[in-house]
């Protein structure tokens, strides 16, 4: 669906799973990204994990709910 969406997360991180859950579900094809493997990902990203981006703009980050990203898929 929204090659356009990247979901930058982490191994290990019980927020990040629930999130990558929620994408499979909501928004198919959305690009799942391990900060861990680039420094550069990691200083931006490694603290806010599970971050979804759409392009270069934040969409959501931390404890991410379900409604937040139907919300995102009705916006379209």
């Amino acid at each position: 669906m929204s090659p356009l969406f990247t979901l930058y997360t982490r191994a290990g991180c019980h927020l990040c799973e629930h999130a990558e859950d929620l994408v499979a579900v909501h928004l198919p094809g959305c690009r799942l990204v391990d900060v861990d493997g680039d420094d550069q990902l990691q200083r931006a990203y490694g603290l806010r994990v599970p971050v979804l981006v759409r392009g270069e703009e934040v969409l959501l980050e931390g404890q991410i709910e379900e409604t937040e990203v139907v919300r995102l898929t009705q916006r379209g």
